[in-house]
């Protein structure tokens, strides 16, 4: 296929694998240490309370993310900072109704980290700030209510919401600036290490990067796409000058993908009558179906300028380009088949994020598309991580099927195959039909809930209807 991979045959046992070696935190704030080379990314969950709240399901996940011995948790959860920008009903939020509880879930994950491991001196925890933006859900799991930084052709045909829809104001935009640095003073003051300001899948911050054709300040030039990031750092040092940053990064685009109506298969949107493409953060504008990492490369030494040593190295998003941003053999129930051996799409981020590292040595980079990797995923992880790709593995739907993978891998060398991920995607299409976050096929506790049966009805009926 044109890649190449580093593994080993062989894993190595704690404390002589590269997986088990401690990583410093060059922090503003003076140095932090994360005891393993595992972490936890953050998804977003459909099983909050209305009101922003954690429910019980969401503290059991936030008990396995203590439980699975990694030792940076990179957010959580998408937790959204007004109720006008989560992208479901049930997404949690931070603000001074919900902040006792959200650190009550912190704590849930701290006291199950110190039951699995004995030691939580090593471990840190983040929070993930989100505003959905065009794809913000806040009160109905079935209606786009969108947020737009600016308007996208391509995207306004495949959701038409957004077609009557105008751009945030430049007075919004501060509007929402505030809101994170608000939530950022509450995280700061319930115990969380930092805050992640999420520039990544089609969210707010990510168009942000893209808006290209957006008027004003906060639009046209390099500069005055990144103002939103800057303005955000800038408000939450102020506001809550004790709590690190990190930045979640979709480094790279591509032109969205549809199904084709015969196979099924993703292909790239044809352009509108007369437009080419421009609207892609880190997308070849002759060629949008490949990276070009040239801003990314630029945003990433703005992050150091700002005092942001840390970012978590994604790609694309999961409404438009889901190959890219989460390499799955099954996809969704409302995607499409993969255009490439899924193996491609875990090789093309990896490498990506191995590119960013180079070219800013001095941040600690987390990087995303691991799950894929299945039964190897260790066997990759050890070589990279030695061989400087990634300072830390990323794990996302890995956590919901088997969130004691990394202390069987450091403790053990071995997986219990029977809970590996195998992307069937149901994490997926599960919330996309209004269900509760979960692995289905793999969890027990998953399969015994009534929405299991549901999901079935809900897999069979997408099969039976063509693509279109």
């Amino acid at each position: 296929m044109g890649w190449t991979l580093p593994a080993d045959d062989e894993l190595l046992p704690a404390p002589q694998s590269p997986l088990a070696q401690p990583l410093r935190l060059p922090w503003k704030h003076g140095a932090r240490t994360i005891g393993n080379r595992f972490a936890v990314q953050p998804m977003e969950g459909w099983d909050g309370e209305p009101d922003g709240h954690p429910s019980d399901l969401t503290r059991r996940r936030w008990r396995h993310f203590g439980r699975s011995g990694a030792k940076l948790i990179w957010g959580g959860e998408a937790v959204a900072v007004l109720p006008e920008a989560r992208a479901n009903p049930l997404q949690l939020m931070l603000n001074p109704t919900t902040a006792a509880s959200i650190a009550a879930l912190r704590d849930e994950l701290v006291n199950a980290h110190h039951e699995q491991t004995g030691d939580v001196s090593d471990l840190v925890v983040g929070v993930q700030l989100t505003h959905s933006g065009r794809f913000s859900r806040p009160y109905d799991k079935k209606r786009l209510e969108p947020v737009i930084a600016y308007n996208h052709p391509w995207l306004n045909r495949k959701y038409p919401a957004c077609v009557e829809v105008e751009p945030l104001t430049d007075a919004g935009v501060e509007r929402i600036i505030a809101a994170y640095a608000e939530a950022a003073r509450l995280a700061a003051e319930i115990g969380f290490d930092f805050v992640d300001l999420k520039h990544c899948h089609g969210y707010l911050g990510h168009e942000f990067l893209s808006a290209r054709s957006r008027d004003g300040r906060f639009g046209g030039s390099f500069e005055n796409r990144t103002r939103f990031l800057r303005e955000l750092v800038a408000a939450v040092r102020a506001a809550a000058p004790s709590i690190e940053i990190g930045v979640r990064l979709s480094a790279f685009d591509f032109i969205p993908f549809e199904p084709d109506p015969e196979t099924g298969v993703g292909r790239p949107m044809l352009p509108p009558a007369g437009e080419s493409y421009s609207y892609g953060f880190g997308a070849d504008a002759q060629n949008p179906c490949q990276p070009d990492l040239t801003e990314a490369k630029q945003f990433l030494a703005l992050l150091a300028q700002l005092g942001v040593r840390m970012v978590n190295v994604t790609g694309g998003s999961p409404y438009y380009v889901p190959h890219i941003q989460r390499p799955a053999t099954f996809p969704p129930s409302d995607g499409y088949l993969p255009p490439e051996d899924p193996l491609v799409g875990a090789a093309r981020l990896l490498h990506v994020a191995r590119e960013l590292k180079q070219a800013q040595p001095g941040m600690v980079v987390v990087s995303t598309g691991w799950s894929y990797l299945q039964d190897y995923l260790p066997h990759f992880a050890q070589a990279m991580v030695r061989e400087g790709w990634t300072d830390s593995v990323g794990l996302g739907r890995m956590m919901l099927s088997y969130p004691e993978l990394p202390i069987d891998v450091l403790r053990h060398g071995r997986m219990e195959r029977k809970r590996i991920c195998r992307t069937f995607s149901d994490c997926t299409t599960a919330p996309r039909n209004g269900m509760v976050s979960g692995c289905y096929p793999l969890d027990a506790f998953y399969k015994a809930r009534p929405e299991f049966e549901e999901l079935k009805q809900v897999k069979a009926a997408a099969r039976a209807v063509p693509a279109s």
